[in-house]
């Protein structure tokens, strides 16, 4: 099972999480299971979306965003590379809390992505 993170976020990230929370009203998730609002969106309800969207299952997986957006991240030379990872990768409720992951709340750690970065 995988345990809570933090990951802190820019302000633009925090407006638009607090104006979505009117539509998805006061759960735990942001988008929650069709099923149960005590679950997450499942992956297949993304995929099953990317498809009526137009997109094959060759051309786009809700997955694929995670890696468009460590790409996009690593390409602008923002941020520090590890620190990109520790944003983006699952930490598993096993995984000892290490110096690294204590790093994300350091300076140049990827919680400061902001369009309005120098």
């Amino acid at each position: 099972m995988r345990r809570p993170r933090r990951v802190p976020l820019p302000g633009q990230a925090v407006t638009l999480l607090r104006d979505l929370s009117a539509l998805t009203g006061s759960g735990a998730f942001v988008l929650p299971s069709l099923v149960s609002t005590r679950r997450p969106m499942s992956e297949n309800t993304l995929n099953t979306a990317l498809r009526r969207m137009g997109f094959g299952a060759d051309e786009m997986t809700s997955h694929g965003f995670r890696a468009t957006v460590s790409t996009i991240a690593n390409e602008s030379g923002l941020w520090n590379a590890d620190a990109i990872e520790r944003a983006l990768v699952p930490i598993a409720a096993t995984t000892v809390r290490s110096p690294a992951a204590r790093a994300m709340a350091a300076p140049g750690a990827p919680g400061a992505w902001s369009s309005d970065r120098p």
